[in-house]
């Protein structure tokens, strides 16, 4: 599937993404915060896109203007959203991209598409201790706060992270969005 908005094209990660993925997930100041390690290579990077980023509901953040990816976002089912109908929210983008409202509009998008396609009634999303720059798009979005998780250990780094809690409900996204 391929979601287009006025700036961005979502569309599945390839292998040939690989060189523009570690352009900006190398970066100590994306993937940390966010409860993953920075990618080590180009290889690295070709090899998370084969085993994490190539899944279904996971997407490319593609500019318009130059087509070549920035940034990474999905819906995934884990321990916040098992049911069927429930999805967890996720994004990262490069930090040249930081504060031009793409992750927002991103989001938007496939928000649209988990309510409307999948039948989500639940997107729930988190941010972990001090990464204010994801709590901020989760508030423009309209999530509202649910509480502190339990401490979160990372998988990729084995750290352990106090992180927060965020939900929208597919009755709130209706209001939030007119429909």
């Amino acid at each position: 599937m391929i979601l287009e908005t006025e700036r961005l094209i979502l569309r599945g990660w390839d292998e040939s993404d690989a060189e523009e993925c570690y352009r900006y997930a190398k970066d100590p100041l994306v993937g940390p915060p966010a409860g993953w390690p920075a990618h080590t290579s180009v290889e690295n990077s070709r090899q998370i896109i084969r085993d994490l980023l190539a899944v279904p509901e996971t997407y490319a953040i593609v500019l318009k203007e130059t087509g070549l990816p920035v940034g990474s976002i999905g819906l995934h089912h884990n321990e916040l959203a098992e049911a069927e109908d429930e999805y967890e929210l996720g994004y990262w983008i490069g930090v040249p991209y930081w504060g031009r409202g793409l992750v927002p509009e991103a989001s938007r998008a496939l928000l649209r598409h988990a309510f409307e396609d999948l039948g989500a009634v639940r997107v729930w999303c988190r941010y972990v201790e001090g990464n204010q720059k994801s709590a901020r798009v989760q508030e423009k979005l309209g999530f509202e706060y649910q509480g502190p998780s339990e401490s979160i250990v990372s998988r990729q780094t084995g750290e352990t992270r106090h992180g927060h809690i965020n939900l929208l409900t597919r009755e709130r996204w209706l209001v939030l969005t007119g429909r």
